[in-house]
């Protein structure tokens, strides 16, 4: 018999900002790795999601959302990052609503366009939709405004279609030996993966700029037989978002310690002792250094 042949290669997962993107890349991999929610910009890094076959690896790249605003340090961070995770890969998977294309959609059509690359067209969302027979013209729309290899209507949050999806990527991966070992399901740290969970439960909980300015640090991880011990630093910009975070009697911040913590004992499957502080770093998020110290290193 014929050996079988491997098949390997780096998937971007690319759109504008809250289309989707991490939602599908969680419901590709089977895991949790990737924190979503109903904000725009909750993704702020290059994360891999790994997903091992007997006959295939599919590393995709998930990324943050491709929009025009390069104001301040850290869109510009983003932006760069969300761009440079295009260049190197063996197909992209742009993402779009199935209410149809928006302006906002516009930037990452344009840049998905430059390269020499695969594009499958993924229309995200279906499950929305009260009319399905719209489909059919947004897909014709869509077919001229380039010519996509495939394009699929999904919904990355009820799996409608996903498998069609990555049977479609798998067409255009090149023969090689994985990448990674068949067990390993990211490239990032449990370190990072629970800053990440703290983080999502603030963009859960707080509304207008506040999520916005924060960003987390792990200052203590550390395993016992039975638990595992974090403890973890929320930095603000400002002196008064810090009593928005905390609520009155610390009630905010402690529900948003219990909800990461019980999604950090689900990911690790130990029980998790989460420790949280607040403090305040003026300006952060537009200083080139602070983005360093907090881990926001990739293209700055």
């Amino acid at each position: 018999m014929p050996a079988t042949v491997m098949r390997c290669g780096l998937v971007a997962l690319a759109g504008r900002p809250n289309v989707g993107k991490s939602t599908l890349l969680n419901r590709l991999i089977g895991h949790k790795i990737s924190i979503t929610s109903s904000r725009p910009q909750t993704t702020r890094h290059r994360l891999l999601g790994i997903k091992s076959f007997s006959e295939a690896q599919i590393v995709y790249v998930d990324t943050p959302g491709l929009h025009t605003d390069n104001k301040g340090m850290m869109n510009r961070y983003l932006n760069r990052t969300a761009s440079s995770s295009l260049q190197g890969v063996d197909v992209i998977v742009l993402v779009i609503a199935a209410s149809g294309w928006t302006d906002a959609d516009e930037y990452p059509l344009s840049s998905v366009a430059k390269q020499r690359t695969p594009v499958i067209l993924a229309v995200n969302k279906i499950d929305q939709l009260k009319d399905r027979q719209r489909l059919l013209p947004l897909i014709e729309e869509s077919s001229r405004k380039m010519s996509f290899t495939d394009i699929l209507p999904i919904s990355a949050r009820t799996g409608d279609n996903v498998d069609e999806l990555e049977k479609a990527v798998l067409k255009h991966l090149p023969e090689q030996p994985p990448l990674y070992p068949a067990e390993q399901l990211t490239d990032r740290s449990e370190r990072f993966l629970a800053s990440e969970l703290v983080r999502e439960q603030i963009f859960r909980s707080l509304r207008q700029e506040v999520p916005y300015a924060t960003a987390v640090s792990i200052e203590q991880f550390k395993r016992s037989k039975v638990t595992l011990h974090i403890a973890a630093t929320i930095w603000v910009e400002k002196e008064g978002q810090k009593p928005i975070l905390i609520g009155k009697d610390g009630e905010r911040l402690k529900a948003i310690g219990t909800r990461a913590r019980l999604a950090m004992q689900k990911l690790f499957g130990v029980k998790v002792r989460l420790d949280l502080w607040v403090k305040v770093r003026e300006g952060w998020s537009d200083s080139e250094r602070a983005l360093r110290s907090l881990g926001y290193t990739e293209e700055i």
